[in-house]
C-alpha cells in the first residue's frame, strides 16, 4: 500500500502524533509519500524516513498513492479534495483539530486507525459533491465542492437579494446575509450552524439554508440532488462573494451562477468499527444530559 500524507502547519503540542504516525508506518514497511508544501513544514520537527517520496499536484498523486491520509481537522481534509479530484483515491482523516466531522480518527486512536488501514478492515462510502458553473469560470478546474457552495455579503456590505430558480422555476427572493447550498457531507457543517437540518449521507439531495434571513417564515428546503439550481444576486455593493468550501473569490454582482452534482464522487474511508450514527453521537454528545445524573 502506497499512502499519501497531507496536512499544515501544526503548533508543537501535535508534533509527537505526527511523529508516531512515521514511526508506525516505517514499523509497518511503507514508505510515506508527502506533499511537497507539508514535508517543507516539517523540515527540522520531524525524523521522516530516508529516500520519502514527494508530490506536487494532482497528476503525481494519482500515479504514487493508493491512499491519502489527511493530518488535522475537516478544513484540512476539504483541501485535499483539490488533490484528489476524480482521482477516486480514498482518503481518512486524524483529527488534530477540534469537533471532526470528516477527520473522525481521534489522536488516541491513531495505532489502532493505522493498523486497520494497513490492513484493509475498512470500507468507502461514496460522498456526493456540488459542482459551481458560471459564465466567467469561477474557480477554474477546482470548482466543486464536499461540504457546500456559499453565496454571502461582504463584511462591509449590507443585506443581499438572492433570486434562487430549480430547473428554471422560480423558488424564492432570500433577502438574507446570504445562502448556503449544501450536500449531506455539508449538512453538518456551516449548513447546521445557521439551522439547517442533518441529512443522511446516502440520501442523495441538497439542502438550501438561508443565512440570516430578513424574513422569519424561510426556511431551509431539501431538494434532490439531480436538480439545476441557479442564482442571480440583487445588492447595494457591486461585488459579492462565493465560496466552494474554504475557497473564496469576490465575484461581480452580474454574474449568474448554476449549481448542480458533480459528476464524481469522494471516497471516504470508514473504518469497520465506525458508523455514521456513532459519529453523529459522538460529535454532537447525544444522549449526555447532566439531567439524567
Amino acid at each position: 500500500m502506497r499512502i499519501a500524507i497531507y496536512g499544515r502547519d501544526f503548533n508543537d503540542t501535535v508534533l509527537p502524533y505526527v511523529q508516531e504516525i512515521f514511526d508506525l508506518l516505517k514499523n509497518h514497511g511503507i514508505q510515506p509519500v508527502l506533499h511537497h508544501k507539508f514535508k517543507n513544514s516539517l523540515h527540522g520537527k520531524i525524523k521522516l524516513p530516508a529516500h520519502t517520496i514527494i508530490f506536487h499536484n494532482h497528476e503525481e498523486l494519482k500515479q504514487q498513492a493508493d491512499v491519502l491520509l489527511s493530518l488535522g481537522g475537516d478544513g484540512t481534509l476539504l483541501d485535499t479534495l483539490s488533490l484528489i479530484r476524480n482521482s477516486g483515491i480514498p482518503v481518512i482523516g486524524i483529527n488534530f483539530g477540534r469537533l471532526g466531522f470528516l477527520a473522525s480518527i481521534n489522536k488516541g486512536e491513531i495505532e489502532s486507525a493505522l493498523k486497520a488501514l494497513i490492513h484493509g478492515e475498512y470500507t468507502l462510502d461514496e460522498r456526493s459533491l456540488l459542482r459551481l458553473e458560471s459564465d466567467n469560470g469561477l474557480f477554474g478546474e477546482e470548482n466543486f465542492a464536499l461540504n457546500d457552495i456559499t453565496i454571502h455579503r461582504r463584511d462591509n456590505s449590507a443585506m443581499m437579494i438572492i433570486h434562487a430558480s430549480m430547473n428554471g422555476e422560480f423558488i424564492n427572493s432570500y433577502w438574507a446575509d446570504g445562502l448556503i447550498i449544501a450536500t449531506p457531507t455539508g449538512s453538518t457543517a456551516y449548513s447546521l450552524s445557521c439551522g439547517g437540518p442533518i441529512i443522511y449521507p446516502d440520501s442523495q439531495s441538497f439542502v438550501i439554508t438561508p443565512i440570516a434571513p430578513h424574513n422569519l417564515n424561510v426556511r431551509p428546503v431539501i431538494i434532490p440532488d439531480d436538480n439545476n439550481l441557479s442564482f442571480e444576486v440583487e445588492a447595494r455593493e457591486s461585488k459579492f462573494l462565493v465560496s466552494c468550501d474554504s475557497r473564496t473569490v469576490t465575484v461581480e454582482r452580474s454574474v449568474k451562477i448554476t449549481i448542480k452534482k458533480a459528476d464524481f464522487c469522494v471516497n471516504l474511508i470508514r473504518l469497520n468499527n465506525e458508523t455514521y450514527l456513532n459519529t453523529l453521537r459522538n460529535k454532537l454528545l447525544w444522549g449526555i444530559d447532566t439531567r439524567n445524573y
